[in-house]
């Protein structure tokens, strides 16, 4: 028997919607910064609280990785918000539906992006120097939408579904 539809829950919706507008967000911070040098984005708060110069750095496109393994003009090599995009419409349309491998694709496209998140996280603060506002806070979706997935496969008293 395939995949059902339900309803998300508000929970997955809230985060999901959260992250598609920040990610939204962070492309027109992006698109602006690199249109006008002197723009300053509202997360812009200082000069070690800036959105738009982590945006704009090297690690702001492909994780910093896709341009050294496929090269500057792969088609991989996009703005992290793009892909921040693809992940949380994802996560919302995995989220309508019911099935074990829908189960198991909202489990590992969680913990991909917690790797990735742990990743970033890691270049803000230990290579940039830096407290990005928006980024943080996909950080903690990308952390309770991963939790979603885990609590959802599991019933009452932390029993597998189906055990």
């Amino acid at each position: 028997m395939g995949p059902t539809w339900r309803s998300p829950g508000w929970v997955r919706l809230a985060l999901c919607l959260a992250g598609l507008v920040l990610s939204l967000y962070a492309l027109h911070v992006k698109a602006a910064r690199a249109q006008d040098q002197n723009y300053r984005a509202l997360c812009d708060v200082g000069t070690a609280i800036s959105c738009s110069r982590v945006f704009s750095s090297r690690w702001g496109r492909g994780f910093g990785l896709v341009e050294q393994v496929l090269g500057r003009d792969s088609v991989f090599n996009q703005s992290n918000s793009i892909f921040g995009c693809i992940f949380y419409t994802l996560q919302l349309l995995l989220g309508c539906l019911r099935g074990r491998w829908v189960s198991i694709l909202l489990q590992l496209s969680s913990l991909v992006s917690l790797a990735g998140s742990v990743y970033l996280a890691w270049i803000l603060f230990f290579v940039l120097y830096d407290f990005c506002i928006v980024c943080i806070t996909t950080y903690a979706i990308n952390v309770g939408l991963m939790v979603l997935s885990f609590r959802e496969v599991q019933g009452p008293q932390g029993k597998v579904k189906g055990h």
